[in-house]
């Protein structure tokens, strides 16, 4: 519902441009971003990142499971003070696998770093090149469907210092 609201709300504020001689154009950013050959070979370096957060993780796992393990299965034998230090060596690597995932797969862990660190520079060309080709081919704006972002305009079409002046002037 929203997307056709907007898609209508578009066509009718492209019409509106087209009678005052603007050009306006569109593009799908995500299209652009997923077709771009440059795009696959940061995929592949963020999900070799990626590979390597799993396996210290599941390390981690392992290791945890492997303690509790040897809780279960000696804990009629172990003496109190090996038991003990047992639970502490479990709560330790608890701790340490929690802290782990807090670091890499919170809300601003290292995942999400990684995932913006690879993506910048990707997304910043797209802008560039629709920057260059929208002055190329004489265009005064462009919105993206993916987003409803205005991606470019020219500044001359800037009508926010006038709309202030009009208000202030009230």
């Amino acid at each position: 519902m929203k997307y056709h609201l907007f898609a209508l709300l578009l066509f009718f504020f492209s019409m509106s441009f087209a009678v005052d001689g603007l050009r306006v154009a569109h593009v799908d950013s995500k299209l652009i971003f997923d077709g771009y050959k440059g795009t696959k070979k940061a995929q592949d370096e963020f999900d070799r990142q990626v590979a390597k957060w799993e396996q210290q993780a599941n390390l981690l796992q392992k290791e945890l499971a492997s303690i509790k393990e040897r809780l279960e299965k000696q804990a009629l034998m172990l003496s109190d003070e090996k038991k003990g230090e047992l639970e502490a060596d479990y709560s330790k690597k608890e701790t340490e696998l929690k802290n782990f995932i807090s670091k890499v797969y919170g809300r601003s862990g290292e995942l999400i770093s990684e995932n913006e660190k690879v993506s910048s520079p990707i997304i910043q060309l797209i802008r560039k090149a629709i920057n260059e080709i929208a002055l190329q081919e004489g265009y005064d704006m462009v919105i993206d469907r993916a987003t409803g972002a205005v991606l470019f305009w020219k500044n001359e079409n800037d009508l926010t210092q006038k709309v202030l002046d009009y208000l202030n002037a009230r």
